[in-house]
């Protein structure tokens, strides 16, 4: 991304600004019913989640719990006093409120026999005395029936690597956590004889269990604080087991040459309505397209989220149908769907599906029929022109697809050196790579010195015939200030020798807040958000993004983000992040990676 931003207001879209419109759809009795009994799995996960963490705090409410998993008693599903339950039953409830069909059988190949057997002790004394285990029979039964009451609920798939890497997770996982706490045991223990196979048991049962289970093993005493942390090493190895088992397909079947043409295709003939069109061809994106063909949404998968950036591409009458293949594909691998910089056309459509609609700032787009250097509110940007012009720097502007070879790659070396990182930053407003073929319309501007030497790039994609929009910006940090002002002026004062009629330069978060909170009269609200923002752009160009874009006078456009749910925007935003290069997560081992047939290996952006 060079250096492209975003804004965080009130959302703008109009007819749909402050609520949420769907599409009816009819909605049956049983349909509610099948809703309601998937609704009722995931609160009684959570209930669990709950008293499991309390009865390990609760030292009264662990040995209750622990009295009635004993003996002629016994608890409703997963209620036992171990964080290892807790953990489960957490990772069950996000699972399961993400209608994943693996945890669905999960909870049933459990829940279903341990219901059974429930059932069976309570025709036998003593079981069938105590009023309790008919309460957890009866509780459990309802668990039992809620999910097969809800199973058309739960059909969101998995990614069919995941056994593969559950079996290592475990495996890895186990080895570990029990050569820890056998490591923990035998330091810890208070009785003098205890064998090797005596800790080994006792740190597998305490594993499970905080409670009397591993006292069964009399020749260890451990402390209080080595049985948590051994349970804590197994409930977390437990939780990764689990991970790995309902994780989210990632959509590595990206961008392949069949569907690079028919994108083309359509941004030859709708280009012109979105400056972002251009960045649908990266190649690290999937594209999904409407029935008819006639309009196409791309997106990444990231951490669950797939995330789509700017409009869809194509025939905005087609536009709804891609959205309700991209919903569904969501829907289908329990994605959480959301859209970077949409415009405002495009979240009124996608408001219409349900997704709400959050203003991230504005995109600065320079119309050159109204652009001048003259008057004094351009002094600032024509002093910067001039000095730099007499300092003897010159701009050459040329199609990537007019450049030689050999030039292009000694191009494409400078900005590698002149990057800010060695990681590459860009996702909704950067096409990822530099030089390739394919884009022989992108504009480069190449900056050189009086001694002829390179010192700045940049690189505008297409937008439509008559428009550029900015995708990468690579300078030498040693060269002389105001360089890039000067090369963006230059652009737009030599854009007709292109047929360019505008450019869209960077895009400014939280444009309006600086705009609105400087004024006479600003709201008390409005000023302490501003004073934040400006105490932030220390470190991010935030402000600085907005004052070098402004000092063009462009229009302003404003662009959202979309999303289904506001709980899942700190997952979207991490997502984002990701996405666009500024938080860099371990990546997983290669065998844990699956590419479907067909689809292109995935190769970093350049």
């Amino acid at each position: 991304m060079p250096a492209q931003q975003s804004s965080l207001t009130t959302p703008q879209v109009p007819a749909q600004r402050n609520r949420r419109a769907r599409i009816p759809f009819p909605s049956t009795g049983d349909g509610r019913l099948r809703k309601r009994a998937a609704t009722a799995t995931v609160w009684y996960l959570r209930l669990q989640v709950v008293l499991n963490v309390a009865a390990v705090v609760s030292l009264p409410f662990r040995e209750e719990v622990h009295e009635h998993n004993g003996g002629a008693f016994f608890t409703p599903y997963l209620a036992t006093a171990g964080l290892g339950s807790a953990a489960l039953a957490l990772f069950l409830a996000i699972v399961m409120r993400r209608r994943k069909r693996a945890a669905w059988v999960f909870n049933l190949l459990l829940a279903g026999p341990l219901f059974s057997l429930y059932v069976l002790a309570l025709t036998r004394d003593p079981y069938r005395e105590h009023l309790f285990n008919w309460l957890s029979a009866a509780l459990t039964g309802l668990f039992v029936a809620a999910l097969l009451l809800g199973r058309r609920e739960f059909d969101a798939i998995g990614d069919r690597s995941n056994p593969r890497l559950a079996l290592a997770v475990g495996t890895g996982g186990t080895l570990l956590s029990a050569a820890l706490g056998t490591l923990l045991v035998h330091a810890t223990n208070k009785l003098p004889g205890a064998t090797l196979k005596d800790e080994i048991a006792y740190t597998l049962l305490r594993g499970i269990s905080v409670g009397p289970l591993a006292d069964r093993v009399a020749a260890v005493d451990a402390p209080r604080w080595t049985d948590v942390i051994v349970n804590v090493l197994v409930a977390a190895t437990f939780l990764l087991v689990l991970y790995a088992c309902f994780r989210a397909p990632r959509g590595e079947c990206l961008l392949a040459e069949e569907d690079e043409r028919k994108l083309r295709a359509l941004l030859d003939r709708h280009g012109e309505r979105d400056s972002l069109g251009y960045f649908a061809l990266r190649r690290d994106k999937a594209v999904i397209f409407s029935p008819s063909g006639k309009a196409a949404v791309t997106y990444r998968v990231v951490g669950g989220v797939s995330l789509a950036s700017g409009d869809p591409i194509g025939d905005p009458e087609a536009w709804p149908g891609a959205i309700d293949a991209w919903l569904a594909e969501a829907r289908r691998h329990a994605w959480t769907p959301a859209v970077m910089g949409a415009s405002e056309e495009a979240g009124t459509i996608y408001s219409r599906h349900g997704l709400d609609a959050l203003e991230l700032g504005d995109e600065a787009i320079v119309d050159l029929a109204d652009f001048t250097l003259e008057g004094r509110a351009m002094r600032v940007v024509r002093q910067a022109h001039n000095r730099v012009r007499r300092a003897g720097y010159t701009v050459r502007i040329r199609r990537h697809e007019e450049i030689p070879d050999e030039e292009m790659a000694l191009l494409v070396d400078r900005a590698d050196h002149w990057r800010d990182g060695a990681t590459e930053r860009g996702f909704s407003m950067a096409l990822g790579r530099l030089g390739d073929p394919g884009d022989g319309r992108c504009v480069m501007l190449e900056c050189r010195d009086a001694d002829g030497v390179p010192r700045a790039l940049l690189s505008f994609v297409p937008w439509g015939e008559a428009g550029l929009s900015l995708d990468l910006m690579r300078r030498d940090r040693a060269c002389e200030n105001g360089l890039m002002e000067y090369m963006v002026v230059e652009l737009l004062l030599r854009a007709e020798e292109l047929g360019v009629r505008r450019v869209s330069l960077n895009f400014a978060m939280f444009r309006s807040v600086f705009e609105r909170g400087s004024r006479l009269g600003a709201g008390p609200v409005l000023r302490l958000w501003r004073s934040i923002l400006t105490f932030f752009s220390r470190w991010w160009q935030i402000e600085s993004l907005y004052r070098a874009n402004a000092k063009y006078r462009p229009v302003w456009e404003p662009r959202f983000l979309l999303f289904a749910k506001s709980s899942d925007i700190p997952r979207i935003g991490l997502a984002s992040a990701r996405a666009e290069g500024f938080l860099t997560p371990p990546a997983l081992p290669a065998f844990t990676r699956r590419r479907q047939p067909g689809c292109p290996e995935v190769t970093s952006p350049r």
